[in-house]
């Protein structure tokens, strides 16, 4: 597999362009040299066949040649909100969504979350996690980088339409939630089209929490007689949802 890069800005067929800083970073890290062929992606889906032309201690030049109309993306989008993991377990769980083909994702503060983010510190993390994102594509030949939305609190954001004609759900723990043969089965039936998964951190959401997102119209979904990890039960949901 040629090596695959991710430019933020538009990339136009049968053109020379210079990479951005850091596609031009990675190749000279790699150690390809002029003549050498790569994968380049812009994120608006498809990607191009390039080939290295020029490279100077800080700049690599590349001459596009055809775009591919290629995606790989999940049959179904499903947005997952979380209510934010602590320590290195964010770091993983972007990454593992986005291989998974996550569309969204949330990042939450809830009642038994440990991580408190604000300001600067959360638009540092927020750029981070989105980088996480993008090198994953990167990696798993992903041609459409999921947004890491802005860190927000549960109570501000459920108050608003999460995502648009998507049905929505919240992780739970209670009885009488619905299973998720049984949502998957039915979705397929219906031909649902999009999905919004609430997830909360480990301790879970707090009873209220859970109760303010089912009058909000959030349906209960047990993901079976065993308690996950909160990072493994929004992966293991996002599995189910996306893949019909």
């Amino acid at each position: 597999m040629k090596p695959r890069f991710h430019c933020a800005t538009a990339i136009a067929a049968h053109s020379a362009m210079a990479l951005p800083p850091g596609a031009a970073r990675h190749v000279q890290v790699l150690r390809l040299q002029p003549g050498d062929a790569l994968t380049l992606f812009d994120g608006s889906g498809g990607e191009y066949a390039a080939t290295i032309e020029r490279m100077g201690r800080s700049e690599v030049t590349v001459q596009v040649t055809a775009r591919a109309a290629i995606e790989r993306e999940a049959p179904r989008a499903v947005h997952l909100a979380i209510g934010m993991p602590a320590n290195e377990r964010m770091d993983w769980l972007v990454e593992k969504a986005t291989e998974l083909g996550v569309a969204s994702i949330q990042p939450l503060m809830t009642a038994h979350g440990v991580l408190r983010l604000a300001g600067e510190r959360a638009d540092k993390k927020r750029a981070h996690w989105q980088a996480i994102a993008i090198a994953a594509c990167e990696q798993c030949g992903r041609n459409r980088v999921p947004l890491v939305h802005p860190v927000r609190a549960l109570a501000g954001w459920i108050d608003s339409p999460p995502i648009d004609d998507a049905e929505r759900f919240v992780l739970s723990l209670a009885e009488g939630a619905h299973g998720l043969r049984e949502i998957r089965d039915g979705a397929a039936a219906d031909g649902l089209r999009g999905a919004c998964v609430l997830s909360g951190p480990e301790g879970g959401l707090s009873a209220a929490e859970e109760s303010d997102a089912i009058v909000r119209g959030f349906a209960p979904l047990s993901l079976g007689p065993r308690v996950l990890r909160a990072e493994t039960a929004a992966l293991a949901a996002l599995v189910w949802l996306a893949h019909p």
